[in-house]
């Protein structure tokens, strides 16, 4: 290499080493004071990239596998086969297995990073971050690997699978635990994150608001107590704040300015080839509700004349010929920049509280639920109707089925959590058609990856038994009976 060479490749080495730096502090003043920090990983540089990440993955996953399974939409034309009509391919779950994992190294090298420096509350969000993602995975196969998960450094190559039991067991003390290490006095001393911009108490509430729904979604088995220690989390405010309205809610701002672009690099491909289901727009338009012009485009005959807000029914039997009329579609907006991720939001929370109260544990079933029902609305950026609950399809009936049909529209886009809740309780009633596979019966899990068979066929084999013996997508995970 000539010496003039030498001196270009000296000078954007080191040019390339100070973008990185500065990208890391984005503070000139904190490089002068701290330079150790720019040589280490720190809680705050990991901390956007696994938000970012597990956002989008999630926001994917809801428009191609939630949206079908739980009759949001559905690919148009189908005449035959489609996860719509329960047609579930043995690799269906590969990405969020992939995607979860790769993240949970990156949460474990925050959390560690984190204790390092002493910071309690890096440590609280990665403890949050934590059963976050692990509470989607066991939910999706049932038994995964967590205590050997992500220890490839350690030598572990073959990871064995935990129960589900004792995921659940882990999770839920560690966001006790978590909650316990917040300091709302001490500052988040790194660049700004993009879900909660530094503020503490909404990163607290976060924590809690998902204890909440991880206790509900395990509270079928009587023995574990769970609607009692949610009751006593709901009367202690104090000790276990959680959001309080809409502007607290965990959702992600997708601004556009790179990095924190929209997964839909194409917006019209959202709504390629897709038309939205009947059921979900005849509820709407039942409701008269102010969600339909968000979420949907109008139908329109062959001739171009506008139906209002028509579907097509999912799982639908004949040919496609017999829809004499161009179905509503997404309205692709909801993918455009700015736009919004959700991950858990206000209205889950009061929907959560409305089912406690419907249940007998707290009172004011009806204000929990039309604070729901508002909040959904809220999030996104509509409005309720003065005369929205003097419908009676829309007013508390003083059934659960009522408050899991709304709560259903407040879970709309948030990843896989609209079947989550729909195996926990058997609502919203979705319709069936002969067309349907698997004898019309909903899958309960995902099947694992297949290459797990191959490259850690131990572990997977004693997993499969603690599933009672089948890998199978009928095979209910423990909480699901």
């Amino acid at each position: 290499m000539s010496t003039t060479m030498k001196k270009i490749h000296i000078i954007v080495v080191g040019l390339t080493l100070f973008l990185v730096n500065l990208a890391c502090t984005n503070d000139f003043e904190e490089i002068n004071e701290d330079p150790n920090r720019i040589a280490e990983i720190s809680p705050g540089t990991l901390l956007n990239p696994i938000i970012y990440g597990l956002a989008t993955h999630n926001a994917n996953r809801s428009d191609a596998i939630t949206f079908d399974l739980m009759q949001v939409s559905l690919p148009f034309p189908s005449t035959s086969g489609g996860l719509h009509r329960y047609d579930v391919s043995r690799g269906i779950g590969n990405s969020s297995w992939n995607n979860y994992y790769k993240w949970l190294q990156n949460i474990k090298e925050m959390r560690t990073a984190a204790e390092k420096a002493g910071d309690v509350n890096y440590e609280a969000i990665a403890l949050t971050l934590n059963a976050w993602v692990y509470a989607n995975l066991t939910d999706l196969f049932g038994p995964v690997p967590m205590t050997e998960a992500s220890g490839a450094e350690g030598g572990v190559l073959y990871p064995a699978f935990d129960s589900q039991e004792f995921i659940y067991e882990t999770i839920l003390a560690d966001l006790e635990k978590a909650n316990q290490l917040y300091d709302l006095e001490a500052p988040m001393i790194y660049a700004e994150d993009i879900l909660f911009h530094n503020n503490v108490e909404n990163w607290q509430k976060f924590t809690n608001s998902l204890h909440l729904r991880l206790l509900l979604r395990i509270s079928n088995p009587s023995e574990i107590g769970a609607f009692e220690k949610m009751t006593a989390m709901i009367e202690n405010p104090a000790q276990y704040p959680v959001f309080e309205e809409t502007e607290e809610s965990a959702i992600l701002e997708v601004t556009g300015v790179t990095p924190n672009e929209s997964p839909w690099s194409r917006p019209q491909d959202f709504r390629l080839s897709t038309k939205v289901t009947e059921f979900f727009l005849e509820n709407l338009n039942q409701w008269e509700d102010p969600r339909r012009p968000v979420i949907a485009t109008i139908a329109r005959d062959l001739d171009g004349n506008p139906l209002g807000y028509r579907g097509i029914p999912s799982a639908y039997e004949g040919n496609d010929s017999q829809f004499q009329y161009e179905a509503s579609t997404f309205n692709i907006e909801q993918v455009q920049e700015p736009m919004n991720i959700f991950i858990l939001t206000y209205a889950e929370v009061e929907f959560i509280k409305a089912e406690l109260a419907q249940r007998g544990y707290i009172d004011n079933a009806v204000e929990h639920y039309q604070n729901g029902v508002e909040a959904a609305m809220e999030q996104v950026g509509t409005e309720l109707p003065e005369n929205y609950f003097k419908n009676d399809a829309a007013a508390y009936n003083e059934t659960l089925e009522r408050i899991m049909l709304q709560k259903y529209y407040a879970l709309y886009f948030t990843d896989y959590q609209q079947w989550f809740e729909y195996r926990r309780t058997g609502y919203p009633e979705l319709p069936k058609t002969d067309a349907m596979f698997n004898n019309g019966v909903m899958p309960s899990r995902m099947y694992y990856p297949s290459d797990l068979a191959v490259e850690n066929p131990e572990n997977y084999l004693k997993a499969v038994e603690m599933l009672g013996g089948n890998d199978d997508i009928n095979t209910k995970v423990w909480w699901d009976n």
